[in-house]
């Protein structure tokens, strides 16, 4: 019989094989055709134990049913759903319009699946072994599902287009002859991309995807020691949040689910460099527990991102950086202990609005992390730390801050004007403790008013001239601009008139200061 014949009238074709003949029935009656022995062993599809030609069925005859498959029984509708089943040959359904339903279980194949340019309602393959998945501009309208599935030379998804969900869960990818374990720059996915538990040993590539809900990575493995990179994700859209966070382990976990009191937690780690510059994520980006192992040449690079929360909570980087440079977010919510050290961190141009703790985080210890990211003198950051501390209400250490900008620009002044500094520093606080300016008005009204009244003091001139006050005659010298009526008055001679002098200064000084400080007291920014 030909094959043609075969599809019209529905009859078997003749050249089929047992397993084959057994699989175009099940095609037609919609049911699972399932060809596992029973033993967990022999048929996992990992494993080293050969499957025969009693479990084999040839590419050309799955390609066959499904691009151009026998009708449906009556009442029936065909799908191919297979079990424990060895593809030989190469599925190559390139370019061709699969309308039937499809899942494949344990199954494994002996050559790589070919899905270039492909249409599917939905694929689902689940926990099968693959040598190469080449699926580029493939297009479903519903979910493509690859849980549990071992890719041993890659994945290839570049420019795919997914309706609904692309699933990856505890799947392992091994890279390709490029370095990439999964290419899937430009892919869109229309609702979750979930790939959790995923071990990928190469450079996973998202450059330019776009997931329509949320991107979970949680409890994933990532390494790659052969190039800089282990995940590679510049220009990513994510509706929702991305999920870099712990997943439970067990076959009863659900999917994102908080896991339960004793369940055993997998964090997700990367081992590789991690870019992610110019995302643009609608919820968040979750870094909840995330471990990263760096040499000194590798970051997190967060360059440009925006996001209105950056969940910054996972562990501090022993080697390479934290890039964070024009990433714009609205919370950054954080712990003291997930920063890296002085030289390791760059925040430029970082902008922030809204600073949450989890944990102790004091004043002192967010200054070093503010120091830590500017390896030279940079007010910016200072200045955007002490513009949110302020927005909270918390002016005292938003004047704390910008008093330890001017410290830190201090050390790069020359040697003159780092002395004048120590002694702004010494006596008012550079301005921000306008209190001690106060006070030290106070010393020097006092003790020179002391001083004046031991002081001799003829009149300029014979005429009419008021009664002799040291203590308001000190006090006229303290406040400028203000005339006390004592000042001009009286001649002074020797170190006497540089006593007056000096006074004239400080008194200048001191009370610009204590002006400058009651202003900032009561601006508002």
């Amino acid at each position: 019989m030909t094959e043609g014949a075969g599809i019209r009238s529905g009859d078997l074709p003749d050249d089929l094989t047992a397993a084959e003949a057994g699989m175009w029935q099940a095609f037609r009656n919609g049911t699972t055709y399932d060809l596992s022995s029973g033993d967990t062993v022999v048929d996992d599809p990992h494993g080293g134990h050969p499957w025969g030609p009693e479990r084999t069925v040839r590419a050309r005859i799955v390609c066959w049913l499904l691009l151009d498959g026998p009708p449906a029984l009556a009442g029936r509708v065909s799908s191919l759903k297979l079990t424990g089943v060895q593809i030989s040959g190469t599925l190559d359904l390139a370019g061709g319009t699969v309308v039937p339903y499809m899942e494949m279980k344990g199954c494994r194949f002996e050559r790589e699946i070919l899905l270039p340019e492909a249409r599917f309602t939905t694929a689902r393959f689940v926990n099968c072994s693959v040598p190469r998945l080449e699926a580029a501009r493939v297009h479903t309208e519903g979910d493509l599902h690859f849980p549990r599935c071992r890719f041993h030379n890659g994945v290839r998804l570049t420019d795919a287009h997914i309706g609904t969900d692309l699933l990856m869960n505890q799947a392992i990818v091994y890279r390709d002859r490029s370095g990439r374990s999964i290419a899937a720059d430009g892919m869109t996915v229309g609702q979750d991309l979930q790939a959790e538990l995923l071990e990928s040993h190469g450079e996973l590539s998202l450059r330019s995807a776009t997931i329509g809900v949320s991107l979970s990575l949680r409890g994933a493995r990532l390494t790659n020691p052969y190039t800089r990179l282990a995940l590679n994700a510049p220009q990513l859209t994510v509706e929702r949040t991305l999920y870099l966070t712990p997943a439970g382990v067990g076959a009863s976990m659900l999917s994102g689910a908080t896991p339960a009191r004793g369940t055993r937690i997998q964090r997700f780690e990367c081992q590789g460099g991690v870019r992610l510059d110019d995302g643009r994520f609608g919820d968040a980006v979750d870094l909840e527990r995330a471990r990263f192992v760096f040499t000194d040449e590798q970051e997190l690079s967060l360059r440009r991102i925006q996001a209105p929360e950056l969940r910054f909570l996972g562990e501090k980087p022993q080697r390479g950086k934290v890039v964070l440079s024009g990433a714009r977010v609205g919370n950054l919510v954080d712990r003291a202990s997930a920063w890296p050290g002085p030289g390791n961190l760059h925040m430029g141009g970082f902008a922030y609005e809204n600073l949450v703790p989890h944990g102790p985080f004091p004043l002192a210890e967010r200054l070093e992390w503010v120091a830590a990211a500017t390896a030279e003198y940079n007010p910016e950051p200072y200045e955007r730390l002490a513009a949110v501390l302020r927005a909270g209400g918390e002016d005292e250490d938003a004047r704390e801050v910008l008093l330890a900008k001017q410290r830190r620009r201090r050390e790069s002044l020359p040697p003159a004007a780092k002395l004048w500094g120590y002694v702004q520093d010494w006596t008012v606080a550079y301005g921000y403790r306008p209190g001690r300016a106060a006070v030290w008005m106070a010393v020097l009204w006092a003790a020179s008013s002391v001083a004046f009244a031991h002081a001799s003091h003829p009149p300029l001139k014979g005429g009419d001239h008021p009664a002799w006050n040291p203590a308001l005659f000190a006090l006229d010298l303290l406040l400028p601009v203000i005339d006390l009526g004592q000042v001009g008055f009286w001649q002074l001679r020797g170190g006497w008139q540089w006593l007056a002098a000096a006074m004239v200064l400080l008194g200048w000084v001191l009370a610009t200061t204590v002006a400058a400080g009651a202003t900032r007291l009561l601006r508002r920014s």
